[in-house]
């Protein structure tokens, strides 16, 4: 009889405690869930500026060691051709390295496009210089590297472009 007695005071307190606990904890998660949404609404508010300037960089990066775009900067025609394989050469590792850091705001198969195309700029610029002779002139040299270059089918930069064009599509 005793159980019974105490059992109707303790069976109702201990619904109502996991009542409470029940209702308190499912609270407790929704403010937890609405704090995340929140955070993250935030967090994209700084990452896509910082992402779209990162992809806007790249772009800029493959632009620029295009082969057109690179002797019309790097070319001069008091230089031969070695010389301007040195220069060329230079100037797109310094333009790479320059934007190293722009990797962590793309995915890695846009970051791969963009190191693979630099890659064949780096070798279309040593084949063009394995083909020309010791005196060739700067010019030779440059008119030689773009008719490499236009022979290309499928040009690394024009692949990487598209690859982070699609990329930036896909964020916006």
């Amino acid at each position: 009889m005793e159980i019974l007695e105490i059992l109707k005071y303790v069976l109702p307190a201990t619904i109502v405690l996991l009542a409470s606990y029940l209702t308190i904890k499912s609270f407790l998660e929704k403010d937890e869930r609405k704090l995340r949404y929140e955070l993250n609404l935030n967090n994209q508010k700084i990452i896509t500026p910082l992402k779209l300037q990162a992809y806007e960089r790249i772009i800029l990066l493959l632009e620029r060691i295009t082969p057109d775009a690179l002797l019309v900067r790097v070319a001069s025609a008091s230089i031969d051709a070695k010389t301007l394989q040195s220069f060329l050469l230079m100037t797109i590792r310094q333009e790479f390295e320059h934007n190293l850091s722009q990797q962590i705001y793309v995915s890695p198969h846009a970051w791969d496009s963009v190191r693979a195309a630099k890659e064949s700029i780096i070798k279309l610029i040593n084949t063009a210089s394995m083909r020309t002779e010791e005196n060739t002139s700067s010019m030779e040299y440059s008119r030689m590297i773009i008719e490499m270059y236009i022979a290309v089918e499928e040009s690394p930069i024009t692949y990487a472009l598209e690859t982070v064009k699609n990329e930036v599509h896909e964020l916006l």
